[in-house]
């Protein structure tokens, strides 16, 4: 498990937003950021904070990826004919890790994470250990056979906080999920607003 995982609270906090919908979250209670001073009045973000924060936002929701995989990602959605935000949030969905997690087959993208790295998870019948594994259109996702009764799995299943998108269809009893689409912005169910229009500002002028 990376460190990162055990900061996934503070993201909430340093957002001042419950970005996974989590009843949990402690922005649920303290919509204030961690530290001593997190409790100071927030001045207005100006251009450049607005678009850092949208960046931060959306990375984080991911699992808080390295600023080196994000920009990667950006950086390949750049090169795509189309909308870039909407072409990074396409190629982030794509993850292996955020099939799992949209799939409700583990309770978090940092679970998710783990889940795709330990050989639970088959992608057209092959062991996919890789979690940025990049599904494409009409894959089979599958939970291998000796893991399908994991607690994890059967928490998340029962979870009723966040539904499957339309872009995949799931099978809970069989632990099979098919990859339909690439999803757009709009069909992406964010429990918060991204913005990944800032995100390419962002790119654009640093």
């Amino acid at each position: 498990m990376t460190k990162r995982t055990s900061a996934k609270h503070k993201i909430d906090r340093r957002m001042g937003e419950n970005i996974w919908g989590r009843p949990k979250s402690p922005v649920n209670k303290r919509e204030y950021g961690p530290g001593q001073h997190g409790q100071r009045r927030k001045n207005k973000l100006s251009d450049f904070g607005t678009q850092l924060r949208a960046k931060q936002k959306l990375k984080g929701y991911y699992g808080d990826l390295t600023e080196k995989q994000f920009r990667k990602i950006y950086g390949e959605a750049e090169r795509v004919k189309g909308d870039t935000g909407e072409m990074l949030v396409g190629l982030l969905e794509r993850r292996l890790d955020a099939v799992v997690y949209r799939a409700k087959l583990v309770p978090t993208i940092f679970a998710a994470r783990q889940f795709v790295n330990h050989g639970h998870v088959l992608v057209n019948g092959k062991r996919v250990n890789i979690a940025s594994y990049r599904v494409s259109e009409g894959d089979v996702i599958s939970v291998r056979e000796k893991s399908r009764q994991m607690g994890l799995i059967l928490e998340a299943i029962a979870l009723t906080e966040r539904d499957v998108p339309d872009y995949l269809e799931v099978d809970h009893n069989k632990m099979i999920v098919k990859f339909v689409r690439t999803p757009a912005l709009g069909d992406v169910p964010y429990p918060v607003q991204m913005e990944p229009n800032l995100v390419v500002e962002y790119y654009a002028k640093n």
